[in-house]
């Protein structure tokens, strides 16, 4: 629809430009101005003139009325105005074969904006804590992510994943303190994160313990101490400063996390570019808190330094703690630092929960006062919580649902739908995995990325409403026509006459490609996950009311094969957008 509103404005320019002159109107102010009527019988694409009639200095009914009378295009069975709107009819049958052929012609890259091409896209995302389950929680910034990557790559733009690993931090001097004092290697190499979770959720209860000991007959307000807790900070502050069995130690919770990873990311068909974690800037920091401190920004506040950020209704961004050691403002600003000068990105997009927002402002700002021109290219995407029927995640308590567990769960259920229809038990397991996957996604994605998610299972499993099995199997639906169909040719759409199911099968195709700018505009992958309900709803009642493979003559028929050959192909785009893929059987 937006290539026939482009068309639509540049002729109301013409015929505005030979009724009131040169120069009033571009065909791009026109274009901002064209609406959807909300009643199709009113007209398809509609023009308000209230607008207009103070530079044109006449009223906007008899501007739309000169306009109706002068425009004359086979684009439009229709042009009227009503009141003070230019309301316009398309020719169905001219639209109808228009899109069919853009989307024939433009096939994988049909809906592309092109505009990324010669910029580079830095996305930080997923991004879990080393040592820590991969659980539900972390499916947001990874699928939010994965599908911002895969819109920015569809626009032409080279994209590089970054997975920005917590491999660092006063989490792992707690880890190392409980595997030395409670671990066992074998254990370990056997339970793989398990065993780690254990013994993490293990330290942070001893350490909760002895604080609440500590307090025990002593006046309120007095501070809890841990010996656990002092020397789990000793034990990172070793790992700081280079400890060879530290690192040894630290090196290997890292490669025990990552296979687990693997596993995760291989079943979402995710791959990363990068796997730089925070360790990889423990050398790249002290250049920019030297930066700092001789541009006389960094100040002292009770023994740590700070950045002021007052002027900004801000707190101070903590640069360095009491005892010298860094924080994750410091490596994130270090690592943005190396980014623009290994990759020269045009934008680094961060996909984060939304309780880090204030985060990324602070440290967003201290990166311009330290005077780098690239800081507008930093861009946080916030994300909301999420829940499995109500309850919170919480790894140091080990309430947690992991990731590889739901989706299991998930592929499992589907398996059991599905083997009733599909005797091949390989073909039964591929078609429930890539179901089940995609169901799981596809539940999270539906929702604006700001809200709070209850996930409910038995909901993102519906094959009935607007779910991914749903959607997928509409796809299914579509390629089943196509192979009863074999090599249909080419329809002949002269004279013919659409009907409403048709003609608004193809409005729906042809606004794909505006979908795709909003939610690369609002960095919103459910802008595509709610076009794709629309598609899939008008494209199953054209299947319900229209007689395809069966069509009344071969000229229906070939038509209406050609709007779902269509169908198939920017739905598959569309799912491909939301990291879904998209089974030809179901």
């Amino acid at each position: 629809m937006q290539k026939m509103k482009r068309l639509t404005a540049e002729i109301i320019e013409a015929a505005a430009e030979k009724l009131f002159g040169e120069g009033l109107l571009s065909a791009d102010e026109i274009f901002g101005m064209l609406e959807y009527p909300p009643d199709s019988t009113m007209g398809d694409i509609a023009l308000p003139c209230f607008k207009l009639s103070r530079v044109l200095r006449k009223a906007p009914p008899v501007i739309a009325t000169a306009l109706a009378g002068e425009i004359s295009s086979p684009l439009f069975a229709e042009v009227t105005a009503l009141g003070g709107y230019l309301n316009l009819k398309v020719n169905r049958a001219a639209f109808v074969k228009r899109v069919t052929d853009d989307v024939k012609a433009g096939g994988d890259s049909y809906g592309s904006p092109m505009v990324g091409v010669g910029k580079t896209v830095v996305l930080d995302y997923s991004s879990p804590n080393v040592a820590k389950p991969f659980h539900i929680g972390h499916l947001g910034t990874t699928v939010i992510g994965h599908s911002l990557k895969l819109l920015h790559e569809f626009a032409g733009y080279k994209c590089v994943g970054i997975n920005y690993l917590g491999d660092w931090g006063t989490q792992f001097g707690k880890l190392i303190c409980a595997y030395k004092l409670w671990g066992r290697k074998e254990e370990i190499e056997r339970g793989g994160i398990d065993e780690l979770v254990k013994l993490y959720v293990r330290i942070n209860n001893e350490i909760k313990a002895e604080e609440d000991a500590s307090l025990i007959g002593k006046p309120e307000g007095t501070k809890p101490t841990s010996p656990l807790a002092d020397k789990s900070r000793a034990e990172f502050r070793l790992l700081e400063d280079g400890n060879e069995e530290n690192l040894a130690i630290w090196r290997w919770f890292v490669s025990v996390s990552l296979a687990e990873y693997e596993k995760t990311y291989k079943l979402l068909g995710i791959s990363f570019d990068s796997y730089k974690g925070e360790s990889f800037y423990t050398d790249k920091m002290p250049a920019q808190v030297e930066k700092l401190r001789n541009m006389g920004l960094l100040e002292i506040d009770d023994g740590a330094s700070i950045v002021s950020l007052d002027k900004w209704n801000m707190p101070p961004c903590l640069i360095l703690k009491r005892d010298g050691t860094t924080l994750y403002p410091t490596r994130d600003i270090a690592a943005a630092v190396y980014r623009k000068g290994e990759y020269n990105f045009d934008k680094a997009i961060y996909v984060t929960s939304a309780g880090q927002s204030l985060h990324f402002a602070q440290w967003f700002k201290v990166v311009e006062l330290m005077g780098y021109e690239w800081f507008d290219e930093l861009v946080h995407v916030p994300y909301g919580t999420v829940s499995i029927n109500g309850s919170k995640l919480a790894t140091r308590t080990g309430n947690v649902i992991l990731l590889r567990d739901l989706i299991d769960e998930a592929i499992k259920r589907v398996y059991e739908i599905t083997k009733e229809k599909h005797p091949d038990d390989d073909e039964c397991r591929t078609i429930s995995e890539k179901v089940g996957v995609g169901a799981v996604i596809f539940y999270y994605l539906s929702n604006n990325r700001i809200r709070d998610i209850n996930f409910i299972m038995e909901d993102a499993l519906s094959f009935d409403g607007n779910t991914g099995p749903y959607a997928q199997y509409t796809y299914a639906r579509a390629c089943s026509v196509l192979v009863r169909a074999g090599d249909f040719g080419i329809a002949d759409y002269e004279g013919y006459e659409c009907n409403e199911v048709e003609f608004e099968l193809a409005k729906a195709l042809s606004v794909f490609p505006e979908r795709v700018n909003a939610a690369l505009d609002e960095y919103e992958p459910s802008v595509i996950t709610r076009y794709i309900l629309e598609l899939c709803a008008a494209f199953n009642r054209f299947y319900h009311e229209c007689k395809i493979l069966t069509a009344e003559d071969e000229r229906v028929k070939k038509i209406r094969l050609s709007l779902c050959d269509a169908v198939k192909q920017v739905l598959g785009t569309a799912l491909h957008l939301i990291c879904i893929d998209s089974p030809e059987k179901i």
